[in-house]
């Protein structure tokens, strides 16, 4: 199975997934997304992917996040894709991506519904 993981490694969380996926078994493909971001339109694939709303892509924490106004909830999915494409510390992680669809993996548990090897 391919599984990518958008991870930052100052996250615990983005650390604890990286080991529940080697834990199954498998070697992800590993994307540092603050080095090398999602593109636009990789954002709008996780989206569709993953049965999550697109607000859940969006890390609520920081200045950044205050600044842009993002808890706005009259904000489109769009208009929040475009903010994390902009400013890619926005992206909430670890993001995992397999071919059973994509999740925001907060909280961690929640790999287990895209990582089919992966025990619970």
């Amino acid at each position: 199975m391919t599984v990518t993981l958008y991870h930052n490694p100052a996250c615990s969380t983005s650390r604890t997934v990286l080991n529940m996926i080697r834990e199954a078994g498998t070697e992800p493909e590993i994307i540092l997304y603050l080095k090398t971001p999602p593109t636009r339109e990789q954002l709008d694939t996780m989206l569709a992917t993953s049965n999550q709303p697109a607000r859940t892509f969006v890390r609520p924490k920081g200045e950044l996040y205050t600044s842009l106004n993002l808890a706005d909830k009259s904000l489109s999915d769009e208009s929040l894709l475009d903010a994390i494409a902009q400013h890619p510390e926005l992206l909430n992680r670890p993001v995992v991506t397999t071919p059973l669809g994509t999740r925001v993996c907060r909280p961690k548990e929640l790999l287990f519904e895209v990582l089919s090897n992966a025990e619970k």
